[in-house]
C-alpha cells in the first residue's frame, strides 16, 4: 500500500510540475515584466541594473547550455538508433531513447544510460552486448570530439576539470537533477566571480600578477584654434 501511495504521489508531482511549467511559459512575458518592475521598485537604480544584468546573463547561460545539450542528445539518440539497426542489436528504440535522454547529463550521462542497456543485452544476447559496448564507445568519442563542441561551442565557458567538479558536487547535493543543473549554475557563478575579481584588480590598479596595470598614455589636448591664430 505504501508503495502504491508513493508511486501515485510521484505521478501527481510530475503532472503538477508539467502543468506549472506550461502556465509559466504561457505567461512568461508578463511574469518577467512584473519581476523587472519589482526589482526597480525595491532596489536603488545601480543595484537594480546589476541584478537585472546578472539575471539576463544567467538566463543566456542556461538557455545556451540546455538548448545545445538537447539538440546534441537528440542527434546522439537518432545516431544510436540507426547504428543499432545497422548492426542488428535488439531493443534499438528503447536503447536510443535511454542513451539520448541520459546524454543530457555531461560527462557521466553516456555511461549512466549505457549501463542498464548493456545489462539487458547481456541477458538477452551477449554478442549484442559486446557490439553495443563497442558502438557506444565509438558514438561517445564522436560526440565528445566532434558533435558536442560544434553544437555547444563555448556556452559552458569553464574547463573540463571544473565541469567534472560541478557534476560531482551537484550530484552529491541534489542527485540526478544536480548533475544536470550543476554545470550551468557553476558556469554562471564562475563567470560572475571572474568579473568581480577583475573589478577588484582594476580598482586597485594592478594586473593579474600583482604588477601595476599599464594605462594607455593620454593624448595631448588639441590646441585651441583661437590661440593658434594669435
Amino acid at each position: 500500500m505504501a508503495y502504491v501511495s508513493g508511486v501515485a504521489s510521484n505521478v501527481v508531482d510530475i503532472f503538477t510540475a508539467l502543468a506549472s511549467s506550461v502556465y509559466m511559459l504561457a505567461e512568461k512575458d508578463k511574469l518577467l515584466r512584473q519581476l523587472r518592475t519589482m526589482v526597480h521598485a525595491f532596489f536603488p537604480p545601480y543595484i537594480a541594473d546589476t541584478v537585472l544584468e546578472t539575471c539576463s546573463f544567467a538566463n543566456n547561460n542556461f538557455e545556451g547550455f540546455f538548448g545545445g545539450k538537447i539538440i546534441d542528445s537528440a542527434i546522439i539518440g537518432v545516431l544510436t538508433f540507426v547504428c543499432c539497426n545497422i548492426f542488428g542489436i535488439e531493443f534499438a528504440p528503447l536503447i536510443a531513447v535511454v542513451v539520448g535522454i541520459t546524454n543530457i547529463i555531461p560527462v557521466f550521462g553516456p555511461f549512466i544510460g549505457a549501463i542498464p542497456c548493456l545489462l539487458i543485452l547481456v541477458f538477452v544476447n551477449p554478442f549484442d552486448a559486446l557490439k553495443f559496448l563497442i558502438l557506444i564507445i565509438a558514438i561517445q568519442q564522436v560526440d565528445g570530439n566532434i558533435i558536442g563542441p560544434k553544437i555547444l561551442g563555448k556556452s559552458i565557458g569553464v574547463s573540463a576539470l571544473w565541469v567534472l567538479f560541478a557534476i560531482v558536487l551537484g550530484g552529491d547535493l541534489w542527485g540526478v537533477v544536480g548533475m544536470v543543473l550543476g554545470v550551468p549554475v557553476f558556469a554562471t557563478l564562475y563567470a560572475l566571480l571572474r568579473e568581480f575579481v577583475q573589478w577588484c584588480l582594476d580598482r586597485r590598479g594592478i594586473d593579474a600578477d600583482g604588477n601595476p596595470a599599464q594605462t594607455s598614455p593620454q593624448q595631448p589636448a588639441e590646441p585651441d584654434p583661437a590661440e593658434t591664430a594669435l
